[in-house]
């Protein structure tokens, strides 16, 4: 209290107190109808001070408080705040959110779809936007006082994640940054880094959830809770180890012992068929009944495929679930309608907007990246609002979208990675989970996993208690990014400014450790040397003779084992149906009538096809018939010497491998024909290493060396053998340290070699057609700028020009697809098999310059995959026709629709002026800009 206090302390209170009050995070925090937390205070403190600041925090811990503090600031002081974003629907929700407490005319946005007021003191935009803003020397960055990178984790992300590193290297140094990130593990690694590129950086951690998340399973009917605490133990729920135990049993094959080899009682194995049969895995309308039930709605439940979340959804339709009453329902299709309104009538059952809505009425919807965005947005909108309690989402929901539930379940800990089935990491647990618990709502939030068969809790637990993952830099330097460098900085300057990346950064790191060991080795090798030293002579150069002579007899020995498995195929390349041979060795050693000869029938012809269906690709695998009446296709290994035809015969052609009646006729007249010849022994051949002069000269080099005489002799070879080990480990450190030292100015460098080869730069000069490659931004830069500088799109029609440059963006989802793209007729296929030739070339340029894709700098393959359905949408088609060859969901049509018209206005900024490409490209893109491609959610 303060009567308490004596008259200094009151007055140092009061003095306190009235400095806050004059500090800029005073009135800010009155802003806010809850109290700020420490880490939020501590990062807005730190901000006021003149600092940069990295906040790692959970989802939904309400670190874009800080963000939002740097905009307070920005206002404040008079200058500008940039607020950059990973998606475009990310960047939308901001600037609603911005324009409700600033004003419209105090907030601008700048996305590749929507420009609007671009000079206002606070602009939201996508990350990207920024960094063609930089590279540019934009006006717009005159005044910036602050730039907040939400989510900057994103800079792990393989494709997009060295905008985040060109934008924090690349900004002024009067410009303070606000890096919001998810928890990471190796926060305080990434802030030195920070602090090394941008100057003072205060990295403040939060581990705590703002809502504590309970884990739990869901089997049957039965809700266990995942982790079972007494005190200050957590253990995982002994029920649950149980359970997994008699899964596993039963999958055993379920003997009825018990351990020890004891049998069962009746009443023990009674009590065990009970408890099976109340574990299963529910449905889906049984999963959300039962979260309303227990008052855990609403929920997201995470299903990894847009089809699956599209099938749970009409699942709950089918079964009757309702969660919605009729008040709700009247509110869910007035906000539908209104939201809606811009979609044509006649584009509404193409769109499946009927099925949608009925959904969105009873309380239940998909959110996945192959919706329209409108449907998206309004299934956001529904479910912050609690008119839609139920979601079925695929894992993009997680990323940054504000929709948090009560509940959040997990159908499965498996995912589709794009190449295999794979376990979800526990950084992507966390971020799924991470949606649980609606802070100023929710006391609690509940995250569910279904029990699955195989289930191993332990596994489960070990995800639910791993909270972090490693921030690792995907950044690489692109052709681009090249060109803007040199033109900005020269050749020199810019190398040594990718060497502040944050790639270089951790490989630098990572080197620290690996030269550490190398010291070690380094002093134990000094170690064994004096061990091994001989008071004869050289024992080092000694041991190096002993170490020769081994390893010529080595490479002696596998030769001649290929000379022998050569000498053996050949012999078997020979063989012909009816050959009566012996089999040497192995399991079907003895006699035996060779039915098919098992050789390819070469590349032109095709395969022959065996008596089994094999088609004998894998090398010469005789199919054979023994005298023990089996037929076997026999491989190399059964004939480690050459085989020769003992005899003929005649195999009949009524003879059915399948029947045991042809099989025994014909192995007796096998055994009849042949049955008394005996095989000749194989006489091994001389060794080469006999007659090897080299091994000669060794082995008489040995002889003489004075060490050969010493009675320490095996014990200084061990010695000797140690340390040849030892250097050898050494020598693959160095060489993984040199591998990791200056990489990215090493790709740097080669990148630079083809550009200049190219002639897009010249010295520190960038050509004119480099300044044309300067102003394209994509995966395939190089190979729009080669196309044209070569004239391959000059004089298409605007639609023929939309196929083309779709080829630049578009990737089908799965690559196996059988048939060939349907293209469009005209000059437009002409060019796009120009295309790929030009694509042809820098691939064979690139190899010789020694850059591949797989480093995230070379150019793939253009894919023809959406050439058709951007000519027909750009020529004016309706969505119905176009959706239904292109044969692929509205949103992924309307993403690559927005993709080509971000290229083509590209392209129309860049092309030499007097051609047609600015002008064909700039009416494409009207083409393109229609109906649900033209909607924008910015109200």
């Amino acid at each position: 209290m303060t009567e308490d206090l004596s008259p200094a302390e009151r007055y140092v209170a009061a003095r306190e107190r009235a400095a806050e009050q004059a500090t800029a995070l005073a009135p800010f925090r009155d802003l806010y109808d809850f109290a700020l937390d420490p880490f939020q205070i501590e990062a807005c403190q730190a901000l006021e001070a003149g600092k940069g600041v990295l906040v790692a925090a959970p989802t939904g811990s309400g670190k874009t408080i800080v963000g939002e503090f740097a905009v307070h600031l920005a206002l404040t002081q008079g200058r500008k705040c940039f607020y950059t974003t990973p998606i475009k629907a990310l960047s939308n929700q901001k600037f609603n959110d911005l324009v409700k407490r600033y004003g419209a005319a105090k907030v601008g946005l700048l996305t590749g779809d929507n420009s609007v007021n671009s000079e206002a003191p606070i602009v939201v935009m996508t990350t990207e936007v920024l960094r063609n803003m930089l590279y540019a020397g934009s006006k717009s960055l005159l005044g910036l006082g602050y730039v907040v990178m939400d989510e900057v984790h994103y800079l792990s992300d393989r494709f997009r994640g060295a905008v985040w590193e060109e934008v924090i290297i690349h900004l002024p140094e009067s410009v303070t940054l606000v890096s919001l990130s998810a928890t990471v593990s190796n926060a305080e690694e990434f802030g030195d880094w920070l602090d090394t590129v941008r100057g003072d950086t205060q990295v403040i951690v939060s581990e705590e959830r703002p809502v504590p998340l309970w884990q739990h399973v869901l089997a049957g009917r039965r809700m266990y809770d995942l982790f079972e605490e007494s005190g200050d133990k957590r253990e995982v729920n002994p029920d649950l180890m149980r359970m997994a135990r008699m899964e596993n049993s039963r999958v055993g094959g379920g003997r009825d012992r018990r351990r020890g080899g004891r049998p069962q009682r009746e009443a023990d194995r009674e009590r065990e068929r009970r408890q099976r049969a109340r574990i299963w895995t529910p449905g889906r309308p049984e999963v959300i009944d039962r979260l309303d039930s227990e008052g855990l709605l609403p929920a997201i439940t995470f299903i990894f495929s847009r089809a699956g979340c599209e099938a749970a959804v009409q699942q709950c339709l089918y079964s009757g679930l309702r969660l919605n009453d009729n008040a709700a329902r009247g509110r869910v299709r007035e906000i539908v309608e209104e939201r809606t309104a811009d979609i044509p009538d006649k584009d509404l059952h193409v769109l499946g907007y009927f099925e949608w809505l009925e959904g969105l009425e009873r309380g239940i919807a998909a959110h996945h990246a192959g919706m329209l965005p409108t449907f998206k947005e309004v299934v956001e909108e529904l479910f912050v609002r609690g008119l839609v309690k139920a979601v079925f989402a695929t894992e993009t929901l997680a990323l940054g979208i504000n929709m948090p539930a009560r509940s959040v379940v997990l159908e499965k800990l498996v995912k589709w990675n794009g190449e295999q089935h794979a376990d979800i990491t526990p950084g992507e647990f966390t971020q799924l989970t991470g949606r649980a618990g609606r802070r100023g709502i929710d006391i609690e939030g509940h995250a569910v996993v279904l029990w699955q068969r195989g289930m191993d809790p332990a596994a489960l637990a070990g995800l639910a208690g791993a909270r972090t993952y490693p921030l690792r830099s995907s950044f690489k330097p692109s052709y681009n990014m090249a060109v803007n460098l040199v033109a900005q900085f020269g050749r020199h300057r810019s190398r040594e400014l990718l060497e502040t990346s944050f790639a270089q950064f951790q490989a630098d790191r990572s080197v620290v450790g690996i030269s550490r060991q190398v010291q070690k080795n380094e002093e134990g090798m000094a170690g064994y040397r004096a061990s091994m030293t001989c008071h004869l002579g050289d024992f080092e150069e000694y041991a190096r003779l002993r170490r020769e002579l081994k390893d010529r007899e080595t490479e002696l020995a596998k030769q001649g084992a290929n000379q022998r498995r050569a000498q053996a195929a050949a012999a078997l390349e020979k063989l012909r149906p009816g050959d009566v041979i012996h089999v040497p060795t192995g399991k079907y050693a003895g006699l035996a009538l060779v039915l098919d000869a098992g050789v390819s029938g070469g590349r032109g012809s095709g395969a022959r096809r065996g008596y089994d269906g094999s088609t004998g690709q894998e090398g010469p695998r005789p199919l054979v018939l023994t005298a023990q009446r089996q037929v076997k296709r026999l491989g190399p290994i059964d004939f480690p010497v050459p085989v020769e035809p003992l005899e003929r015969m005649r195999i009949p052609k009524s003879f059915n491998a399948r029947s045991p009646q042809s099989r025994r006729d014909l192995a007796s007249a096998l055994r009849s024909k042949a049955g008394h010849y005996v095989p000749e022994r194989h006489r091994r051949q001389r060794s080469a290493a006999a007659d090897d002069p080299e091994i000669e000269r060794l082995r008489t080099e040995i002889r003489r060396h004075p060490c050969h005489g010493c009675d320490e002799r095996e014990d200084h070879a061990r010695w000797a053998e140690r340390y040849t080990r030892l250097r050898r480990d050494t020598r693959q450190l160095e060489r993984r340290i040199e591998g990791r030292t200056n990489t990215i100015a090493r790709t740097f460098d080669r990148v630079y070699a083809l550009l200049s080869e190219l002639g897009y730069l010249s010295g520190d000069e960038v050509t004119d057609d480099g300044r044309v490659l300067a102003r394209l931004y994509g995966e395939l830069d190089l190979l729009a700028s080669e196309c044209l500088r070569e004239g391959v799109w000059e004089g298409l029609p605007p639609a023929e020009l939309a196929a083309c440059v779709s080829a630049l963006v578009f990737e089908a989802r799965s690559n196996d697809d059988a048939l060939p793209p349907k293209l469009p007729g005209g000059r437009a296929r002409a060019a796009l098999g120009e295309m790929v030739r030009i694509w042809g070339r820098l691939d064979a340029l690139e190899e010789e310059h020694r850059i591949t894709a797989t480093e995230g700098v070379g150019q793939r393959e253009p894919d023809l995959g959406f050439a058709w359905a951007a000519f027909r949408w750009a020529d004016g088609y309706g969505l119905d026709d176009v959706l239904r060859e292109a044969d692929m969901p509205a949103g992924d049509f309307v993403r690559w629709c927005k993709q080509v018209i971000d290229v083509l206005g590209q392209l129309a900024a860049a092309a030499p002026d007097g051609g047609t490409v600015t002008r064909n490209a700039r009416r494409a893109i009207e083409g393109m800009l229609r109906g649900v491609v033209a909607y924008t959610s910015v109200r």
